[in-house]
């Protein structure tokens, strides 16, 4: 199963665009934004793909009860914790999903987080912990990227720029 994951798209809607048409390209299940901007993944809901989106902590909708911050799923098999942060954070809602203790107890096998606007790949405690990095046209954190992730009997973690470069390619057994 492939996934597809982006994060911290701040209004850029060419760079969305461009990284799900790649994402289509390699024949994704799945589609994940993980905030920053919510609704700039809009334009995501009309591809043949499942579209997963959670929103980032400092936008309004974070705080809209309705819209789930932090989601569970399970894809290929294996509990997918989404969230815009890989830790709590002061604006969270009283029902959000605390995800230390879900990286603590293991309750997830992977962690799709955004904010920091900085691609990794590692595990942390037996949980493979994944940001796409941004993807913003200039940041200070470097260039634009996204993932994919290939899960079979391992998750292989593909970083690419904009430019459909490999940044970074790592394959992890959980």
């Amino acid at each position: 199963m492939k996934i597809g994951v982006m994060s911290d798209s701040h209004g850029n809607i060419d760079y969305v665009r461009q990284a799900a048409e790649y994402m289509m390209e390699a024949e994704v299940g799945y589609i994940i934004h993980l905030g920053d901007d919510y609704y700039d993944a809009r334009i995501l809901d009309s591809l043949p793909t499942k579209v997963i989106k959670v929103p980032g902590v400092y936008e309004a909708v974070y705080r809209d009860a309705s819209v789930p911050n932090r989601l569970v799923e399970n894809i290929a098999g294996l509990e997918v914790m989404i969230t815009h942060t890989k830790d709590s954070h002061r604006s969270d809602l009283p029902q959000d999903k605390i995800p230390e203790e879900y990286i603590v107890s293991r309750k997830v096998a992977i962690v799709l987080f955004g904010h920091s606007h900085s691609f990794c790949a590692k595990l942390k405690g037996g949980v493979l912990m994944v940001n796409p990095g941004h993807l913003r046209t200039e940041d200070k954190k470097g260039e634009a990227t996204f993932v994919l992730l290939d899960i079979n009997n391992d998750v292989t973690v593909t970083i690419l720029n904009m430019k459909q470069e490999v940044k970074l390619e790592a394959s992890f057994q959980l």
